[in-house]
């Protein structure tokens, strides 16, 4: 008992020493979750729920740091602590320390794996790391990965030793001083452009598997008509059995097995279709089994839509969910916050933002060049969230000498920007890792390879590719232009008031980008100087009836042919003061009940 007692008291002490050494850096606003974060329990939630285990370790939490040279070895000191997954330029890091591409960062960390994984194979998971890894367990280099927004796993079983183990992370990030896909982020934040995002950015995790074989991942399709939900399983080899059991709540609907690499068809009689409106899911557990024993086990979930193009009565495209047109109206959504940059300080904050986009009367997000962890899919899944989802743009962009020119709301207009085979093949592999990593989320219903002439090019050929690597999904081309005649969609970009510049009988017509109305609230700014929007008011009545002017707007343009709108945007973000809650998410800048009216309408001319 006093034994109990001691090592109790030992790792509290660790505890309090831990949350002693960390802070949060800078004086910027912050969220209410971070200045409430808790640096021992960081995003503890299981982080890739299409397909869970029950046991894990979080490698979440403070891990070791250093800023070297491009040259130097792995140092044998190292500048301080860092709080994993944050990126050392954010105030949750601790550090908010700039680096750029002379500059090599890294992390270390130690572990001990439970006795009971013994015998196992343990992969090593990254949600996503920015931009280029190499990674050491035990001075032995296990793998490395490029691309800073997708998920990879490492087989790490072969370099593990005797009791604890020692992880080192190397990682290169040139931002935007060299043309790999980075969204928004910039070494010289200004404007529309942010801060940069180094490093892990997403949570790290170990998991035990069967040491023969396991599931490595899983997509699903379905078939509406015929009530057929289709499962395609992944496994690390081809040896035994899948067992697949679909479930809605706990009542047991139908289990198959088949083959690994082979698909499974469950029939699913009386259908519950997934809709914003009645977002249903149902659940999945898979199990491999060898020799009559099962050597690993998953749970995931799927539900059952369609998303398609057809041509209403008048002749003009329209969206379709499940057959029936739908107007897709929803905000512009960054992802990005004042404290933990691309990452939001917990999983409930990660949550709010749909949730709010829920409480505002949108049925649609479209994430705005920027990737999200899995869980914020999952989110939209569970509470009817349509997402369009975008491709991180090459530093390449409009405005820039070395940039295309934006022929904006002009069908061939404006020229692509001159990027190299190898910018070129970056692109590719980083789009087909995203959408490898984010198909199975049933609420993506539209895939965004460019935006405003941003890095854009060959964009017939990538709209061809990305619709062969996909053809389940809507793709908009190019949102705001360069307009091709491509894929299924002709986006236009207006501020601030919504117009609809031109019609087409062969594409969906959709605005793509309006509004920004302005309202910034002193004690919720980023920085002191000037802060951006199309056009400021001074308070919640004015920015709402803006917004409901606006809105209502659109009623002219929907029986023309739009058949979608999205307004900018949900947050402000750094100098950006035109979101509906300000950045730190304290204040709700419009009248809330009022624009879920508006929106509400506007939804329901398609219906």
């Amino acid at each position: 008992m006093k034994k109990n007692l001691l090592t109790l008291l030992l790792a509290v002490a660790v505890v309090a020493t831990a949350s002693a050494e960390w802070k949060i850096a800078g004086d910027k606003i912050r969220t209410t979750w971070a200045e409430n974060l808790d640096p021992n329990n960081v995003l503890a939630e299981y982080p890739r729920p299409q397909l869970e285990r029950n046991e894990w370790m979080n490698l979440n939490g403070l891990w070791s740091y250093a800023v070297t040279d491009l040259t130097a070895a792995k140092p044998t000191t190292f500048d301080g602590q860092i709080l994993v997954p944050f990126a050392i330029e954010s105030a949750l890091s601790g550090v908010q320390k700039r680096v750029t591409k002379d500059d090599i960062l890294w992390y270390e960390r130690t572990f001990t794996l439970p006795s009971s994984w013994n015998g196992k194979r343990v992969m090593l998971n990254f949600g996503a790391v920015d931009w280029s890894c190499d990674v050491y367990l035990n001075d032995i280099l296990v793998g490395n990965h490029t691309g800073g927004y997708a998920p990879f796993s490492l087989d790490i079983t072969a370099a593990l030793t005797k009791g604890e183990q020692r992880l080192v992370v190397r990682v290169w990030d040139p931002t935007d001083s060299v043309h790999n896909p980075v969204g928004k982020q910039r070494l010289n934040p200004s404007g529309i452009w942010y801060t940069a995002v180094s490093g892990i950015w997403q949570t790290v995790w170990l998991e035990p598997v069967a040491k023969t074989n396991h599931i490595e991942g899983i997509t699903t399709d379905c078939d509406i008509v015929r009530g057929e939900l289709y499962v395609d399983a992944a496994t690390a080899n081809s040896n035994g059995t899948l067992q697949i059991e679909v479930l809605d709540g706990d009542k047991s609907l139908y289990t198959t097995k088949v083959l690994p690499g082979v698909r499974a068809t469950l029939p699913i009689k009386d259908a519950k279709l997934w809709t914003p409106d009645t977002p249903h899911l149902y659940t999945l557990k898979l199990s491999l089994i060898e020799k009559g024993k099962v050597v690993d086990s998953a749970n995931s979930y799927a539900a059952l839509r369609q998303f398609s193009v057809e041509r209403d009565a008048m002749g003009h495209k329209r969206m379709t969910l499940n057959g029936a047109p739908i107007f897709m109206y929803g905000p512009l959504d960054q992802g990005w916050w004042p404290d933990g940059l691309y990452t939001a300080p917990t999983d409930e904050a990660l949550l709010s933002d749909v949730i709010l986009t829920k409480e505002l009367g949108f049925n649609t997000i479209r994430k705005h060049i920027k990737v999200e962890p899995a869980r914020w899919y999952y989110h939209c899944d569970q509470q009817g969230i349509i997402v369009w989802q975008d491709m991180p743009c090459l530093a390449l962009y409009n405005g820039n000498s070395k940039g295309g020119m934006w022929g904006r709301n002009n069908i061939g207009g404006g020229s692509d920007s001159p990027a190299t085979r190898e910018e070129k093949n970056r692109y590719y592999k980083e789009w087909a890792e995203i959408m490898d990593a984010l198909r199975f989320f049933p609420s993506i219903g539209v895939w965004v390879p460019f935006n405003e002439a941003w890095g854009q090019f060959d964009t017939e050929t990538v709209a061809e590719w990305t619709a062969a690597n996909d053809p389940t999904r809507l793709i908009n081309a190019a949102s705001g232009g360069n307009l091709r005649l491509c894929g299924d969609i002709l986006d236009i970009h207006n501020y601030p008031a919504p117009s609809m510049p031109f019609h087409s009988s062969e594409y969906v017509v959709v605005l793509g980008e309006y509004g920004g109305i302005g309202y910034p609230i002193k004690e919720h700014l980023w920085w002191n100087k000037r802060n951006w929007g199309y056009i400021q008011f001074n308070n919640t009545d004015e920015v709402t009836d803006e917004y409901v002017k606006y809105a209502t707007m659109l009623k002219q343009f929907i029986p023309q042919g739009m058949a979608a709108a999205i307004y900018t945007q949900t947050t402000d973000v750094e100098g950006e003061v035109n979101g509906f809650v300000t950045y730190d998410r304290k204040v709700v800048k419009m009248d809330k009940a009022k624009v879920k009216a508006i929106n509400t309408e506007i939804i329901n001319l398609l219906k």
